[in-house]
């Protein structure tokens, strides 16, 4: 229950940058056509907030074609396979039933606060748990919000909260560049992001970016570990 209770408070930060995202995600689903149910229960059984944003505007754009929309959600959440499979050595050994549950609920900022743990204290399926469903509950709150004050509130993303977030993952980032290899990591992901967001379609610069610098981390931990 300590470890369940710290990923939650951990998350605390996080949350004022979720917040408006998911008010936003409220705003959107009724200006698309969504009915409240159908926008509140999006968040509830889809919780991916890029996904969902994807499928409302395409929808909003008059796109119901439900398998390009779910080839194209299923393009931008590619990343979670990467992020999986990063925890996996450690989710395998939990029960089935565990293992289902924070899997629906992993998110960029909870694999965020998760590894940052981990590499302070080792791993805990509690933390992770603590985190994951404290940013969901957030979510699901926070869209519920944007669907009730909807009309009163045309964008919150203008009032700049959603500044929150990266900065978050900013105070997250930099501690963990304390050697080499991980300084060449962030700059090969931070080039390659900038560079495909250019030139790359949708979100491909994601997936791009993170392929990358997965390469060179393991290029370069390789060639550390031999010269020891």
């Amino acid at each position: 229950m300590r470890d369940y209770m710290q990923g939650a408070r951990d998350s605390l930060p996080i949350m004022l940058g979720v917040m408006p995202f998911g008010i936003t995600c409220g705003v959107m689903g009724l200006a698309a056509g969504l009915t409240p149910a159908e926008t509140i229960l999006m968040s509830l059984l889809v919780f991916a907030g890029a996904a969902q944003f994807i499928c409302i505007t395409m929808l909003g754009a008059g796109i119901t074609g439900w398998g390009l929309i779910v080839f194209t959600t299923l393009l931008i959440n590619l990343r979670h396979l990467l992020m999986g499979a990063s925890l996996a050595p450690q989710l395998l050994k939990l029960p089935l039933a565990r293992q289902i549950l924070l899997a629906f609920a992993l998110t960029d900022e909870s694999y965020a606060i998760t590894t940052n743990r981990t590499v302070q204290a080792g791993y805990s399926a509690n933390y992770q748990m603590g985190s994951s469903w404290a940013l969901y509950f957030t979510w699901a709150l926070s869209t519920i919000a944007g669907v009730l004050v909807g009309s009163y509130i045309p964008d919150p993303l203008a009032w700049g909260l959603d500044f929150a977030m990266p900065a978050v993952f900013l105070a997250m980032l930099v501690p963990r560049l304390n050697n080499p290899v991980s300084v060449a990591v962030c700059l090969v992901a931070a080039v390659t992001a900038v560079v495909g967001a250019a030139y790359l379609p949708g979100k491909w610069y994601i997936i791009a970016a993170c392929v990358s610098a997965s390469i060179v981390g393991g290029l370069l931990e390789k060639e550390e570990n031999h010269a020891v």
